[in-house]
């Protein structure tokens, strides 16, 4: 679909639209329909503060994202609009059965509760940002790679990992300092 001169509802409801055929063709792995819905492709990745900006980088994050969780999907919860963007509520899913940034695959799936802001050129139905927010903490738990700082094994893995922190939080907790 081609970018449209549109007001009021139409263009609401074309920005819907394209809100939908974006997260679809996501789910089906057709990034050619996907890099189709923006106007300029950009993933902002708030948790990570990973920005890919133009064709090329978005691809390069298709491709890595989808190496190590080739059955990466959403599931729409909730959809609202605002003047230039949809705000969009889902269910990320995925199994870790790739390598994603040096580590080893764990076989393991996760689902996490997940919120896109699909921001738009003025005027236009074209997406010029998908800024993402989800709980990467929530995710690495699930797969296996981090630990609840809760529990007594989060409470040891984080002594293990980060003893001088945790030394300094204790003295000053003994100390008042």
């Amino acid at each position: 679909m081609a970018a449209q001169a549109l007001t009021g509802v139409a263009l609401r409801t074309a920005r819907e639209a394209v809100v939908h055929e974006h997260m679809a063709s996501e789910n089906t792995h057709d990034f050619d329909v996907t890099m189709g819905t923006f106007g300029h492709p950009r993933y902002e990745i708030i948790p990570t503060g990973d920005v890919f900006d133009g064709a090329d980088e978005v691809m390069r994050y298709f491709a890595e994202s989808r190496t190590a969780f080739p059955d990466q999907r959403n599931e729409l919860v909730e959809l609202h609009h605002a003047d230039e963007s949809i705000i969009v509520e889902f269910d990320l899913l995925g199994t870790h059965l790739g390598p994603f940034r040096g580590l080893p695959p764990t076989g393991r799936s996760f689902v996490c509760r997940t919120l896109a802001i699909f921001a738009f050129a003025e005027g236009t139905d074209r997406i010029v940002c998908e800024r993402v927010y989800f709980d990467s903490a929530g995710i690495l738990r699930q797969l296996g790679i981090a630990h609840d700082p809760l529990t007594l094994t989060g409470r040891v893995a984080t002594v293990l990992n980060h003893p001088v922190t945790i030394g300094r939080a204790v003295f000053r907790q003994v100390t008042g300092r």
